[in-house]
């Protein structure tokens, strides 16, 4: 059992911790979420204590234990076709490059949903012409779950009918009550792990790049960073999405806006 609470000292300590790992910014409202992801993770360690866990994390042979720790202060929070007007977007946009190969990268893929709602957009309007999709996660959890496409189903009431019928299939028996994305459609998206705050794996060139509802964690100066490393990664005329909470006013005017929470490189 826990002794103690995550006292003020303890909370500051893993803020600092994540910040430097992922460049997200917790702010002191989020003291008794951090506990509460924390303290059974502590627990099943066998420590007294949120300090003690800190000093194990902080270790040089703990890097094991510091991506799970990352994995439980990241939140991952994400459903099918999530602000709908980004994939009548990239619909249009990968209909009219028709011809040529076409690459998306879904930066903050958390358990695959978002990348598998832009392969069902492309598998409808390119069909067997060549894209490809990548989802890239801070999280090695998050990232085994998307690998395997399966979802309760209650997960998937925005995936339009049509393709829920045509991308998935439900489960039956001791499968009840899932969706699985077909395999047809999980071969066109592969996942990887990586850290925006860091220098990124060689990717390729995209696009279309989603980066939403991510930047919300950062402060002013991560944002500008992260933003510039992928724009790097954006081809000329690709389109750049971001949450419709979001904005890039001061973050980089090396893409324009074109309409709300969505730019465009010149």
């Amino acid at each position: 059992m826990i002794s103690n609470t995550l006292s003020d000292q303890e909370f500051t300590l893993f803020q600092r911790f994540i910040h430097q790992a992922a460049g997200i910014h917790l702010s002191p409202a989020k003291k008794t979420l951090i506990a509460g992801r924390l303290g059974k993770r502590v627990q099943q360690r066998g420590l007294s204590s949120y300090g003690e866990y800190f000093k194990l994390i902080a270790s040089e042979q703990a890097q094991a234990e510091r991506q799970v720790a990352v994995d439980l202060l990241t939140t991952n929070e994400t459903y099918f076709f999530r602000e709908a007007k980004h994939f009548e977007v990239l619909r249009q946009y990968a209909t009219a490059a028709a011809g040529r190969e076409f690459r998306v990268w879904s930066a903050a893929s958390s358990s695959g949903e978002e990348a598998y709602s832009i392969a069902m957009v492309l598998a409808d309007c390119l069909g067997e012409r060549p894209w490809e999709i990548v989802g890239s996660d801070i999280s090695a959890r998050v990232l085994e779950r998307a690998r395997t496409g399966h979802y309760v189903e209650a997960r998937t009431t925005h995936i339009p009918p049509a393709y829920l019928k045509r991308f998935c299939l439900k489960g039956t028996g001791s499968q009840e009550g899932t969706v699985l994305v077909s395999r047809a459609l999980r071969s066109r998206v592969s996942f990887v792990q990586a850290n925006l705050n860091e220098a990124l794996p060689q990717l390729g060139r995209f696009d279309v790049i989603f980066l939403r509802n991510v930047m919300i964690y950062f402060n002013n100066d991560t944002k500008r960073e992260v933003v510039a490393r992928l724009l790097e990664r954006l081809k000329p005329g690709g389109y750049f999405l971001i949450g419709h909470s979001e904005s890039l006013n001061d973050i980089s005017s090396a893409v324009e806006q074109v309409a709300p929470s969505t730019y465009r490189k010149p």
